[in-house]
């Protein structure tokens, strides 16, 4: 059996991976953290029956007999969760966007020196994870390319973490300049979007989106294009958070993307 805490367990994805660790046969709900609901069972706190777990305020008080450490909470708080859990000795799968290359650099390091495993995805998705997989791909043979980020008008970061992720990783593959460089671009060169690891990112926050990846690669005469949409619910990212889960023990060190983790053999 494995034990997990979920950090965010009242949130709209943490809830939903907290739910289903309740009713696994091999995962244990050991502990969650929630500052809105710090004192309270946590089934009370999602207006159910108790479920004999006490929300806690702070990652550092919950880790305790814990295996793995579940982060869905917000860009701010999750470095420093997760550099706590590696510190007691806690795998941790992160799954909330907005940290950088450098944060997860930091992270991977902390782990490999504390023997611990680390799983992050900007999209724990499987279909999502699948088109990002075809991206890398694409990108081996298919240099030029932008990439479109889709969501709700009141998302707070952009881009989201799952183009963010994207983006840093076909730099990883592959490089290719600009014909025309940002900088020498007339009119307003802020319309050409953001340029993240050598992929130009444009994010879209309207109404009627929740979460859309697009990336379009280009070459003379044709395109092709990949694309990810998310529903409302967070249903899609519950298998793909408890397969990391079952997973993270085995690791040592940071694995990025879900893609990644499916891959690796």
């Amino acid at each position: 059996m494995t034990t997990v805490c979920v950090a965010g367990a009242t949130g709209w994805a943490g809830r939903a991976v907290a739910e289903a660790v309740l009713t696994s046969a091999d995962l244990v709900l050991g502990g969650a953290v929630s500052r809105s609901a710090a004192g309270r069972d946590l089934g009370e706190a999602w207006g159910q029956a108790p479920v004999g777990v006490t929300v806690v305020g702070d990652v550092a008080q919950a880790l305790a007999g814990i295996d793995v450490l579940v982060d869905y909470t917000a860009p701010g708080s999750t470095r420093g969760h997760a550099m706590a859990a590696i510190t007691a000795g806690v795998h941790v799968v992160i799954g909330t966007s907005g940290l950088s290359a450098s944060d997860f650099a930091d992270i991977d390091a902390a782990a490999r020196a504390a023997g611990v495993g680390v799983v992050a995805a900007g999209n724990f998705s499987l279909t999502a994870a699948l088109a990002q997989a075809a991206a890398l791909l694409a990108a081996r043979f298919l240099p030029q390319r932008e990439i479109i980020d889709y969501a709700s008008a009141g998302k707070p970061d952009s881009p989201s973490g799952t183009a963010r992720e994207l983006a840093e990783r076909l730099g990883e593959v592959s490089m290719h300049p600009l014909v025309v460089p940002v900088a020498e671009t007339l009119g307003y060169p802020e319309a050409r979007g953001a340029g993240i690891g050598g992929t130009q990112v444009h994010s879209l926050r309207l109404p009627g989106f929740v979460l859309s990846t697009e990336v379009i690669f280009g070459q003379p005469d044709e395109r092709l294009s990949i694309r990810h949409d998310a529903g409302s619910s967070a249903t899609p990212y519950v298998a793909g958070t408890l397969l990391a889960v079952r997973a993270v023990p085995s690791v040592v060190g940071l694995i990025r993307g879900l893609d990644t983790l499916l891959l690796r053999d």
